[in-house]
């Protein structure tokens, strides 16, 4: 992504979904040390109290003209630096490449997206499917098509598409950091087909070669018993941004930003780390469960 996010005079690179939850953040600290209640602040940009919560935790898009008069609420009078906030607002407002998908996503999914593009580290547990960041597009049709890709509608073609673009995040410069762990059942579930698993699996054996990628595959003995479902953890390298669990369900998801949670989903991620087969161990598995499809 373009956006850029001023600290102290050095710069990182942020997308829009990270700048809105950056700002949001910003926006309570000054407020805050401006002793201005929510109450106060809704008043001034002619909104609700829970409009100022959405805002501040980065639910909501930003409004120059809001953000504006709370900037004056809050006493910040520098001309620099009320230009440089501004510029943020304009940038978050500035539409993903995701947007184009914004109709076969649900809003729930379109935050993912912008979060895992801001991501420096992605910390996944899948125990059915390949993780989406390392599916081939004959494995993501399968399942797309719960098993019928002939029959494949155009919603399922653009998911296809959307899931393969999300996978440009591993190519790009500076790429995040993917550490990857699957129950071993995974590697023997034939979504698909028997070509279409052979390709899946000649593919993680092609990602484990990059530097940036970690799998490891929890084995049939030591499965079921650290992890009780798929979630991923996203780290960020901006501190205003917490770390967030995503769990996906059928009809929604949890982002888990609690420090207590998190560390929680941390120590079950440590453990499957340790059931799991090491990284040189898991292309052994892979060659292994190749040879048997």
């Amino acid at each position: 992504m373009d956006q850029r996010v001023p600290d102290g005079g050095a710069t990182r690179p942020a997308g829009p979904t990270a700048l809105r939850i950056i700002l949001g953040t910003q926006l309570r600290r000054l407020r805050e040390a401006a002793e201005i209640s929510p109450a106060e602040a809704s008043a001034r940009i002619r909104g609700s109290k829970s409009k100022i919560s959405r805002l501040e935790l980065g639910r909501v898009g930003l409004k120059e003209r809001d953000v504006d008069d709370l900037l004056t609420l809050y006493g910040v009078t520098d001309s620099n630096e009320r230009r440089q906030f501004l510029e943020m607002v304009r940038q978050s407002n500035e539409p993903g490449w995701w947007y184009r998908f914004a109709d076969l996503m649900p809003e729930w999914f379109q935050d993912y997206v912008g979060l895992e593009e801001a991501a420096i580290r992605i910390l996944t547990c899948e125990l059915q499917f390949v993780p989406g960041l390392m599916q081939t597009e004959h494995y993501a049709r399968a399942i797309a098509t719960s098993g019928h890709p002939d029959l494949a509608t155009e919603d399922a073609e653009w998911r296809v598409t959307l899931r393969m673009r999300r996978q440009k995040v591993l190519h790009r410069p500076s790429p995040p950091r993917l550490w990857a762990v699957i129950d071993e059942s995974v590697l023997h579930r034939p979504l698909g087909g028997r070509e279409v698993l052979i390709e899946q699996i000649d593919h993680l054996l092609e990602l484990t070669t990059l530097p940036h990628v970690t799998l490891q595959v929890v084995p049939y003995a030591l499965s079921g018993y650290a992890a009780e479902g798929a979630f991923t953890m996203l780290r960020f390298a901006e501190p205003e941004l917490p770390d967030i669990v995503y769990i996906e369900h059928l009809t929604g998801a949890f982002y888990l930003d609690k420090r207590e949670d998190v560390e929680q989903y941390g120590r079950v991620f440590d453990q499957l780390t340790v059931d799991a087969a090491t990284p040189r161990e898991t292309r052994q598995l892979l060659m292994k469960a190749r040879a048997s499809v």
